[in-house]
């Protein structure tokens, strides 16, 4: 559990604080001929976030073939590897290959096997494990932007990526942990044979591996559109709040706070709403992450609108709140949808659609920062997406009930066919019985 929540406060960590990066490489990189840098240097977080979620789907397949434990310890070495050479580079351009790509890779091959591993080992309390380790990434994301400020003022920004690299190292280590349990008999028997096992492999439908039936589930389809069309604006604050808040509150000190903020109320949130959850009915829960959405949205647009750093930090402790209600409840939510049978493999799904618009996001707001001088357009713009998603995933619930009462409307009928059938049979069995009774009697 300490492993898995290591990696996950490494990995998300470093990434909801790459805001404090994003500033450093801009006066490591920037020049004042360049009218473009704010969109260039954009790129680099909101790819290396894209391509941890864009690889999840890919992960699952590698995770089933070749166990937690190998995937886990792969993807460290890699995403070591990525954020050091990213130490050496000279320009920005490089810096989307070793930190955008072999880094992001890396830290998403590390990533799940850690959720996958904690199902093995843990039954009855799952879900308060599963708890703990997401709320490292809330912790590091709290302490990690003002160790960052204190190493980048200090060594700057080269020595600053090394540094990290410790954490990348002991994720490398914590990896080692995914010890596999032993199968049972049952798997031995199935598996026991090398040939047989790949046999099985070969023949098995391509469905095994990506199971796209899932997507004749209306209201999954739907949720899967609602979600990713939700996220244009969701990531852009993470990458561009530090240095909107550098332009706009130049004489504040310790101006990381606002990312602390955010991490220790999407803490709260992930708790908080993950219990009341609990005591949502069914797909009902849809209606907290509406409700998550529209606060994000409205909150974004108030970030220009706040003249007095008190009241941003007031709009980041929202916002950060509402971020945890979101995350909490998408496991409950797609197993409500398709069942516990599919609900791996249609997360799956959905962190890889969540990849596109969260790495187009922060270059289009980088973008409109380079034209008109300020942040603010961007920030109004970003909270729109998140209302319109909102608005689509309020239809699922209906879709979802339609549906149900059509599926309880054919089974109902066959129910009332087989008792037909049943009470049918016993008829003639009973009359069978009152014959040779009959029979006996004369």
């Amino acid at each position: 559990m300490l492993a898995a929540m290591w990696c996950n406060g490494s990995v998300f960590g470093i990434q909801n604080a790459c805001g404090v990066l994003f500033v450093s490489m801009l006066k490591t990189f920037g020049s004042k001929d360049d009218d473009k840098m704010v969109f260039k240097t954009a790129w680099v977080g909101s790819l290396s976030m894209g391509m941890i979620f864009f690889c999840c789907p890919i992960v699952s397949v590698f995770t089933d073939i070749f166990g937690c434990r190998k995937t886990a310890v792969v993807g460290a070495a890699v995403g070591f590897v990525g954020l050091m050479s990213s130490s050496f580079v000279s320009s920005i351009e490089p810096l989307y290959l070793t930190y955008g790509i072999i880094f992001a890779c890396g830290c998403s091959f590390a990533y799940q096997p850690s959720l996958v591993i904690l199902g093995h080992y843990f039954k009855k309390r799952l879900g308060l494990v599963n708890g703990i380790v997401t709320a490292g990434s809330s912790v590091f994301t709290i302490l990690l932007p003002l160790l960052l400020r204190v190493l980048i003022d200090s060594v700057g920004l080269f020595y600053t990526l090394r540094v990290l690299c410790i954490f990348m190292f002991v994720l490398f280590l914590a990896g080692f942990t995914y010890r596999p349990l032993g199968s049972s008999t049952k798997d031995k028997e199935s598996g026991g044979s090398r040939s047989s096992l790949f046999s099985r492999r070969k023949f098995s439908p391509p469905k095994k591996i990506f199971n796209f039936a899932i997507f004749k589930v209306t209201a999954y389809a739907v949720w899967a559109v609602g979600i990713p069309l939700a996220l244009f604006g969701y990531f852009v604050p993470y990458v561009h709040l530090m240095k909107h808040v550098n332009e706009r509150f130049q004489d504040k000190k310790n101006k990381e706070i606002v990312l602390t903020c955010i991490g220790i109320t999407s803490g709260v949130g992930r708790l908080l709403f993950g219990r009341i959850a609990d005591y949502v009915p069914g797909v009902k829960k849809v209606y907290l992450q509406v409700l998550s959405f529209f606060f994000i949205g409205l909150m974004s647009m108030m970030i220009p609108l706040c003249s007095v750093f008190g009241a941003l930090i007031a709009v980041c402790l929202i916002m950060g709140l509402f971020d945890g209600c979101f995350i909490s409840i998408m496991a409950p939510i797609a197993f409500e949808l398709v069942g516990a049978q599919d609900v791996s493999q249609a997360i799956g799904f959905l962190l890889g659609f969540m990849s596109i618009p969260m790495t187009v996001g922060p270059p289009i707001a980088g973008l409109l920062r380079d034209k008109l001088g300020s942040y603010d357009t961007a920030f109004y713009l970003a909270g729109v997406p998140p209302l319109i998603g909102g608005a689509v995933l309020c239809f699922i619930p209906w879709i979802h009930s339609k549906k149900q009462r059509e599926v309880n409307k054919t089974t109902g009928k066959g129910k009332t066919e087989k008792m037909l059938e049943n009470q049918n049979s016993l008829l003639s069995s009973s009359s069978g019985i009152f014959k040779k009774e009959s029979d006996s009697i004369i």
